[in-house]
């Protein structure tokens, strides 16, 4: 059992905004632990129907209530100080903690925090780490960042040390947290509304590997130049791995893909073959967050039958190139790229699977990415035969920026293809309908409500 002293003051939690992929796992850890949790989100949803049902209470609306009876209000981020139970808690002198500060003391309540970072490929190899616990039965607490099949939901109570989390560079929350183990995945320009500058996103990963006790571990891609800058900066062991740098501890040889796309290679440990590993995920991204996965797991002494079962197991986290179904016999994607790098690692994925013509519905997230890199943004679509852009989906931003879709349009257009501004998502879902084949496939891609587009197609 994890080990509660530093949190035992606080009997009865309060939750703003419980709801959240976050929030949620851990509402369900502190309520397993034997808290009292009530919880308020502004919409119900099928994560604050769960916890309902494990009895916590959840309000949909306010609940003042709830901060009256609490001894501290936990709230997520996108809260802001004038919310009325904020107000309420500050009236009556009743202490807040944001998210990010309340994982990180949950992170501090277990031997053994294994954090899960980078800019992409966080959920994928959270999820394929967990698996791989799971397999082994190791028993582990899991925080992931989207639904995952095996442990019906995106959280998992455990009764070990093992705590494994992904890890979010965004407002440099992963500084709060307390890991033994690192996976570093790569480090890319994004979150520049915060960040500003490139060198301030290294900075904070430089930062983040100097919370490693020497004793821990940290596992970092040799194929990003970035990443391997930073082991020098900790005295715990470091284990590389890669495609291209094969001057690493892991390293994946003789990649092949099936008619899905799915991809098996041979891994091989300080340059002897280790073992053949089969995925049922696609594209070279997902072989290098496998990679970074057995690096881990292989340290942690898990078995390469538990690696190899459970990394074929493992089908993909929700909204990572999920399929929804097919129409006019085409076959429709849901994807949550939302940041070039990402778009060109599924256009890839989509190369490799045997199709007629590629179609992309994209909405670009957040007016600061399409302006910081809108030329980035034109390149990675040209990739697709067919290019639909929605509008900007703003989530926590104002159109400060002068920056619109139809800017991307005219961008792609002057790379010499055609592309479509559809804002209306009706007459996208109806354009579509008239225009895809037999034996396309449909790509809807962001993290916004694009989302919806296959569900309504669907219909």
């Amino acid at each position: 059992m994890p080990n509660i002293e530093n949190i035992k003051k606080f009997k009865n939690i309060h939750m703003i905004g419980i709801g959240g992929v976050s929030m949620s796992g851990i509402a369900a850890i502190l309520t397993n632990w034997g808290f009292n949790v009530t919880g308020s989100d502004w919409t119900q949803s099928e994560s604050t129907d769960k916890l309902n049902a494990m009895g916590i209470r959840v309000t949909i609306g306010h609940d003042l209530e709830g901060v009256t009876n609490s001894d501290v209000v936990v709230y997520s981020a996108a809260i802001k100080k004038d919310d009325p139970e904020m107000l309420e808690a500050e009236r009556l002198s009743i202490p807040t903690i944001e998210r990010a500060d309340f994982l990180g003391e949950l992170t501090r309540c277990f031997k053994d925090t294994i954090c899960i970072s980078g800019t992409h490929g966080k959920t994928t190899t959270t999820s394929m780490v967990s698996l791989c616990f799971l397999e082994a039965l190791k028993d582990p607490s899991i925080q992931v960042g989207a639904f995952l099949n095996s442990i019906d939901g995106n959280y998992k109570v455990g009764n070990s040390e093992h705590f494994i989390i992904e890890a979010c560079e965004y407002v440099e929350s992963f500084l709060k947290f307390s890991p033994k183990a690192e996976i570093i995945l790569n480090i890319d320009n994004d979150h520049l509304d915060y960040f500003k500058t490139f060198d301030n996103i290294k900075n904070a990963f430089v930062k983040y590997v100097k919370l490693l006790p020497d004793d821990g571990v940290l596992i970092v891609n040799g194929d990003d130049s970035n990443c391997l800058d930073l082991p020098q900066y900790t005295k715990a062991p470091v284990i590389t791995y890669g495609i291209n740098n094969k001057n690493v501890d892991f390293y994946a040889d003789n990649i092949v893909f099936d008619n899905d796309g799915f991809p098996e290679f041979d891994v091989y440990k300080n340059n002897e073959f280790f073992c053949k590993i089969k995925l049922s995920v696609l594209g070279n991204h997902n072989v290098l967050n496998a990679l970074s996965c057995i690096s881990l797991c292989d340290y942690y002494g898990i078995s390469k039958d538990d690696l190899k079962n459970a990394l074929a197991k493992f089908t993909g986290a929700h909204r990572r190139f999920e399929f929804k179904g097919k129409i006019n016999g085409a076959s429709i994607y849901d994807d949550y790229g939302h940041h070039p790098t990402e778009i060109i690692a599924t256009s890839k994925s989509v190369n490799n699977k045997k199709h007629n013509e590629s179609w992309v519905v994209f909405q670009p997230h957040t007016y600061s990415r399409t302006k910081n890199l809108l030329d980035d943004f034109a390149n990675s679509l040209l990739n697709f035969d067919n290019i639909i852009v929605l509008d900007i989906y703003a989530a926590r931003e104002t159109n400060s920026y002068n920056i619109s879709s139809e800017d991307l349009v005219n961008k792609i257009i002057s790379l010499g293809k055609d592309a479509k501004y559809i804002p209306n998502f009706d007459e996208c879902v109806s354009f579509l309908k008239k225009n895809v084949k037999e034996n396309d496939i449909v790509l809807t891609l962001g993290a916004g409500t694009v989302t919806q587009i296959g569900p309504m197609l669907l219909k």
